[in-house]
């Protein structure tokens, strides 16, 4: 794990001091991926590859530094805590629904003694009500329907800020059906990067939206109404 993740981060142009604690985190993800179900992904070198270095590619397109980021259906904890690991120079918000999901993550944050981390267990739309516009960066993987993934994350953005999606490859007509969805709610899509992961043939998308303006404050709705009724 140590020599993929030396090399990947090198080719991204990244630090590689964090290496021992992404290793860590692996080692605590994998153990407790023993008795709960937190990833398919359970071969050490398919973890560096397929999570850390995954996830560590946000870093090539977007600056971190002194920023207040939220990651929304965090799962396991990605993208937030790889990018976490990588720089330090951030706050990060770790939101999820599941409540065994957070409790391994703040169970990992204590034990390794990470600062400026909050992990809270809450619905996506009922946290974006109580703390619109807050943070300059949002940052979601492979959560929901892009239309959807919007009305829960773009309300926590601030005007000026922006919204990382990570997606699949294959999602243009998913992303021209989200557009409407998109200007409903105050943003604007910057900029569609497709890449690969380093050492991989496995290539993925971050959908780069900019926050242009205060989401009305009808959204988000109830998660129920925009399930049965996406914006579009």
């Amino acid at each position: 794990m140590e020599t993929i993740l030396k090399e990947g981060l090198a080719q991204l142009g990244l630090d590689t001091g964090s290496i021992p604690a992404l290793t860590e985190f692996s080692r605590r993800l994998l153990e407790k991926n023993q008795v709960m179900n937190l990833t398919a992904i359970t071969e050490p070198a398919d973890v560096a590859r397929l999570h850390l270095l995954d996830c560590a590619c946000l870093l090539t397109v977007a600056d971190f530094r002194g920023k207040q980021v939220v990651d929304v259906g965090t799962g396991a904890g990605f993208p937030g805590m790889p990018l976490r690991l990588l720089e330090p120079d951030f706050d990060l918000t770790l939101l999820d629904s599941l409540g065994k999901r957070i409790d391994f993550l703040q169970e990992t944050v204590d034990a390794m003694g990470l600062q400026r981390v909050r992990c809270v267990h809450a619905r996506a739309e009922e946290f974006a009500r109580q703390h619109r516009e807050q943070y300059d960066i949002a940052a979601s993987r492979a959560v929901a329907q892009l239309n959807v993934l919007c009305e829960l994350a773009l309300p926590l953005v601030k005007v000026g800020g922006q919204f990382l999606a990570m997606k699949s490859v294959d999602t243009d007509d998913e992303i021209q059906r989200a557009r409407s969805a998109i200007a409903q709610l105050g943003g604007k899509i910057g900029k569609i990067w497709d890449y690969a992961i380093p050492g991989t043939d496995v290539r993925y998308r971050v959908v780069i939206l900019r926050k242009e303006r205060p989401t009305p404050a009808a959204y988000p709705r109830p998660f129920a109404r925009i399930k049965k009724a996406p914006l579009g």
